[in-house]
């Protein structure tokens, strides 16, 4: 069972600003981590490996510094790291990005096989939920999306069965492997790394591979291949405070005819 993870490295949206000039993200002295909903992913991948003598890869695509993050991945367990940079690839949206994963993963496939690709629902950066669904058309593997559960794997029959989130609730799928699975947080409880594993991680040589290392359409990747840019980035309004009704223990009655009026924007007449 070879299972490959594709996480991102991102900034921490908790300590994150907006420059009010140009409107894009201050990255300078923001921490980085890994995409929360990666981590089920890896989570998910581990887990099949304990199951069943498996093997996880983990795949992400960025700068250099990227590299802490499959470090941080192969910590919890992951056996190899694999970073896509290259700056050919700066300013890829989801399009080229989906697509420069894919090429990279075909390298893989052409290694050894694999049956599972996890990704995470979404990336708090961007929150398009794009580029794990765009991986699975491209390659043309069953993708399974929002996943809450994972149920079964049948080795022998080569299928997966599993719980995805719907608005209404949720539905069971069985699928043949292999398969792309995006996940969401609930899907599983994230372990904590062992000293053994952190050294391990700190330690790994990470793998590399740029645009000579892949089978690439210059016209499809960067800015070139992006037929969507980001125009600007603001934050949302500041909420104003709420206003307190004053008198609500004391004249009940008061309270509510205040409130009252507030609402439907004429006086109310108390009842005698």
């Amino acid at each position: 069972m070879h299972s490959v993870v594709c996480v991102k490295q991102v900034p921490d949206t908790s300590e994150v600003g907006i420059d009010p000039e140009t409107n894009t993200i201050i990255r300078e002295g923001v921490p980085s981590i890994i995409n929360p909903y990666d981590l089920h992913g890896i989570e998910a991948a581990l887990h099949l490996k304990d199951e069943f003598d498996g093997k996880v890869t983990i795949l992400t695509m960025g700068p250099p510094q990227a590299e802490a993050a499959i470090k941080r991945a192969l910590s919890f367990g992951a056996d190899r790291g694999i970073l896509l940079s290259d700056r050919a690839f700066a300013g890829s949206d989801t399009l080229a990005t989906s697509y420069i994963i894919t090429q990279a993963l075909k390298r893989i496939i052409d290694e050894e096989r694999v049956d599972i690709i996890f990704c995470g629902k979404q990336a708090i950066d961007g929150d398009t939920a794009q580029v794990g669904p765009g991986i699975a058309a491209r390659l043309g593997w069953n993708q399974l999306t929002y996943v809450v559960g994972i149920n079964e794997v049948n080795i022998d029959n080569n299928e997966v069965r599993i719980s995805r989130k719907l608005e209404s609730g949720k539905e069971i799928i069985k699928a043949e492997l292999p398969a792309l699975l995006t996940v969401v947080k609930g899907l599983n409880e994230i372990r904590y790394a062992s000293l053994p594993d952190m050294i391990r991680g700190a330690r790994a040589e990470i793998e590399v591979w740029g645009e000579g290392d892949l089978e690439l359409d210059e016209s499809k990747i960067g800015l070139s291949g992006s037929p969507t840019q980001v125009g600007r980035i603001f934050p949302p309004p500041e909420r104003e405070g709420g206003e307190i009704i004053p008198g609500g223990k004391e004249d009940p009655k008061g309270a509510a005819r205040v409130l009252a009026e507030k609402l439907i924007g004429k006086e109310v007449i108390p009842n005698k």
